[in-house]
């Protein structure tokens, strides 16, 4: 990528991990004033897909125009620090070689993991980096301890993978959170295994930065069958996160979209957690 050019990036939904620079755009089209050498429009959601594609005719009139992101199921290319996301976000790798049935991930990367340059940033979302080679695993580390904020795992930590040794590595780190993920059955097994490997490692249970994604509201889940997993990631030692399975039109079930709210929210999974859940 030509760092020279003058690049205007537009994104149809803001997030966590958006950029905030002068030269980026959220849902919108061209005003009298932007100019650019190139606009990008990075798609995150498929849902947002016809308004992406809408926009980049409107934004034709200011520059040459690219439309890409994950939406696309296009394989990932090198990763740009603050390009497409907010400083401090990091991805070493790309892909993952498990195959889970709500997963894009392996459809977009050929079912292939591809280990990338290690570049600055704290908050990682690999897709799955535990299953990288160690030697890639000991660079972003090494990145890891050198930068100014303690580290965030955000893009799931495979519970099956975690040994004895890495959780000690993780435990040197200090990390802000720890995110785990627990969306069929076959993985609380796996996660309760990771949890007594972390306590053995030093981590504490009241610290909360051992965070567990729990995927509900997809064909077949039920309030009560989600509420009960968020109890099975509790008594593992993890704090539950909740992610709302969408469909590829981006349609959820209002009420589960509350369910959600109760489950994602810090603070109220922690008191839902003790309420429900007991110490």
């Amino acid at each position: 990528m030509d760092s020279n050019k003058t690049i205007i990036r537009v994104f149809p939904t803001k997030t966590s991990a958006t950029p905030n620079d002068d030269l980026v755009r959220i849902h919108t089209t061209p005003s009298l004033f932007d100019e650019a050498d190139e606009v990008h429009i990075s798609v995150t959601f498929t849902w947002d897909i016809p308004w992406a594609e809408w926009a980049a005719k409107q934004w034709g009139a200011v520059a040459p125009v690219k439309v890409g992101g994950p939406a696309y199921n296009e394989p990932g290319g090198e990763f740009v620090p603050g390009m497409y996301m907010k400083k401090g976000y990091v991805i070493t790798s790309r892909g993952c070689p498990n195959r889970c049935w709500f997963c894009t991930v392996p459809k977009r990367e050929g079912g292939k993991l591809r280990e990338l340059p290690v570049t600055d940033g704290w908050i990682v979302t690999d897709d799955n980096l535990l299953a990288c080679s160690p030697e890639h695993i000991d660079e972003v580390f090494v990145m890891l301890a050198q930068q100014p904020h303690r580290p965030q795992f955000t893009g799931g930590l495979e519970a099956a993978l975690l040994t004895p040794g890495m959780a000690s590595r993780l435990r040197s780190l200090h990390p802000a959170s720890l995110f785990f993920a627990y969306d069929t059955p076959n993985d609380l097994e796996p996660l309760v295994a990771a949890g007594k490997i972390l306590l053995d490692a030093g981590f504490t249970k009241a610290s909360n930065n051992r965070r567990c994604y729990v995927l509900i509201g997809y064909r077949g889940d039920t309030f009560e069958k989600a509420q009960a997993r968020m109890g099975d990631v509790w008594r593992a030692g993890f704090m539950p996160f909740a992610m709302l399975y969408r469909d590829q039109k981006g349609d959820c079930d209002k009420t589960w979209r509350h369910f959600q709210r109760e489950w994602a929210n810090p603070t109220i999974t922690a008191c839902n957690c003790k309420k429900y859940f007991g110490e």
